[in-house]
């Protein structure tokens, strides 16, 4: 039984809802997102709301991941998404080239270029250790976030790299031989 499935998403002013076949399309202020609606599930437009409605219980997962996605679809073209991340240690650091490539030095013998897909953008701070990662596709903005974080990743012995912000790490000892 899927209970975030029952749930309705309510549409927002501005936003307008298309159901074509298995696809649905929302528009909104910041742009406009295809989802795709899996076999079996149905999506609805109903008094201001969108209902996610399965043919039987066998597909009760899907149905759950359904409405999620057509939600995250809602939420980005409202307001958006974004990740922050945040890089640890001496001399690393980011910086745009441009508007569609940004460049790491992470203590690497070379700088790492990384280019940007449509539709995600990223701002870095002053101090140039702190990104955001923001667009209206959550999964676009969550895989760009995580190709950035794996380019170095955080180190348990050190705690130097680059890491989502807000991120908690356990620290290892190191070695203890040394009297």
């Amino acid at each position: 039984m899927s209970r975030i499935g029952k749930k309705p998403i309510a549409l927002p002013k501005g936003v307008s809802v298309k159901i074509e076949g298995n696809t649905v399309t929302v528009t909104g202020p910041k742009g406009k997102l295809d989802t795709e609606v899996p076999h079996g599930i149905q999506v609805e437009q109903q008094d201001g709301h969108i209902v996610a409605l399965r043919e039987n219980d066998s597909q009760a997962a899907i149905h759950g991941l359904t409405r999620a996605l057509v939600n995250n679809a809602v939420e980005g073209v409202t307001r958006g998404w974004t990740r922050e991340l945040e890089i640890v240690g001496i001399g690393y650091r980011a910086e745009m080239k441009g508007k569609a490539i940004v460049v790491f030095s992470l203590g690497y013998s070379h700088p790492i270029e990384y280019p940007l897909p449509s539709g995600v953008e990223v701002a870095v701070d002053a101090k140039q250790t702190r990104l955001t990662v923001s667009g209206i596709d959550r999964q676009k903005v969550g895989q760009v976030a995580a190709e950035m974080r794996a380019l170095r990743p955080p180190d348990p012995y050190k705690n130097k790299g680059v890491r989502y912000l807000g991120e908690r790490l356990k620290k290892k000892v190191g070695k203890t031989g040394a009297k």
